[in-house]
């Protein structure tokens, strides 16, 4: 049996932050304007997506260093850099900058595995490397040890009037606790737990067992009991849901229209597992806060959390986002128990 749903603690937001290709300054800064709106509103957290190739954010790392110098108090993450796009160690050296930079607030989220559309990328991104890299759990692993401020050289001292370091700088000592990983298989879950990571869940997970349930909710509940039961934490590892969840409280009927067009365009890849990797996806929930509240508290995934990034709606406007975002914080937020001026 699920638990009974827990009041909500920790309020966040995701968004893809898409641009237009002729402009894409102002869709950086949209992206920009949202998170400050967020921080305005009481949010606990902001997170970007990870597009490479695409007309969404390619370096949230990049943007969230430039969220840092507009906010103070709003936790700033990713989710998820994939780092077959990354060097372990110079993306160790981006994050405890921004984490610097911000005051100890990035949380940076990672997943491992091939980038995407491989075959007609490692040409120019491993050259000459490209059947060598390994795209596993050791890829995570260097990144891990790096953080948490193991040896990147084993040379350290003066040379000439050059100072170096065994490890990475700056180093930022409370980063480590703050990494999370994005898990969508029992296998990843269990990983996640046994490096005493934070796991964040998305709107997609892996229906892995032929024979078991085709629910997208029973299937996300047991990959976070995997992982808890895996982190040296037990049941208070940090484990934040990543649903699209969209209220309409306060949206004229040309949004809730839109919205809701939105969420039935999405409908059927939610109806059977997609593809080799049998990917489920979760429905986007839209509707009132009195009617997202009831359809939260009957998700198995969700009774598990007690924090959410909920995901914002890829094609709609920046109205339609403030919109979004303002529901969240003054009306389905407080419906499911968050008080913004916890700790």
């Amino acid at each position: 049996m699920s638990p009974a749903p827990r009041p909500l603690r920790n309020l966040g937001f995701l968004t893809i932050g898409l641009f237009d290709e002729a402009d894409p300054r102002r869709g950086h800064e949209s992206t920009l304007d949202l998170i400050t709106l967020g921080e305005r509103l009481g949010f606990d957290s902001a997170w970007l997506r990870h597009r490479h190739l695409q007309y969404g954010i390619s370096s949230p790392v990049a943007v969230l260093a430039a969220a840092t110098q507009r906010t103070s108090r709003i936790q700033l993450g990713t989710a998820v850099t994939p780092l077959g796009w990354e060097n372990p160690l110079r993306l160790a050296e981006d994050l405890a900058t921004v984490d610097v930079l911000s005051g100890g607030r990035l949380n940076p989220g990672f997943s491992v595995g091939p980038p995407t559309h491989y075959e007609h990328v490692r040409d120019a991104l491993y050259p000459d490397t490209g059947e060598q890299e390994d795209f596993g759990p050791g890829r995570a692993e260097r990144l891990l040890a790096l953080v948490r401020g193991e040896d990147a050289s084993d040379f350290a001292g003066t040379e000439g009037i050059e100072v170096y370091s065994r490890r990475v700088q700056p180093h930022s000592p409370g980063l480590a606790s703050r990494l999370w990983y994005g898990a969508g298989s029992l296998r990843s879950a269990r990983w996640a737990g046994e490096q005493g990571l934070n796991l964040l869940t998305s709107s997609v997970v892996k229906a892995e067992d032929d024979e078991g349930p085709l629910d997208f909710a029973t299937i996300q509940a047991t990959q976070i009991r995997a992982f808890r039961e895996r982190h040296p934490d037990g049941e208070r590892a940090r484990v934040s849901q990543g649903l699209v969840v969209i209220p309409t409280d306060s949206a004229t009927p040309e949004q809730r229209a839109r919205y809701q067009a939105y969420a039935r365009a999405r409908t059927p890849r939610t109806l059977a597992p997609q593809g080799p990797a049998r990917l489920l996806f979760a429905p986007d929930l839209v509707g009132t806060s009195e009617e997202l509240v009831e359809r939260l508290h009957a998700h198995a995934g969700y009774r598990e959390v007690d924090e959410v990034a909920f995901a914002l709606p890829f094609t709609v406007e920046h109205q339609d986002y403030v919109q979004i975002l303002t529901d969240l914080a003054t009306r389905l937020g407080p419906a499911l128990g968050w008080d913004p001026g916890q700790d």
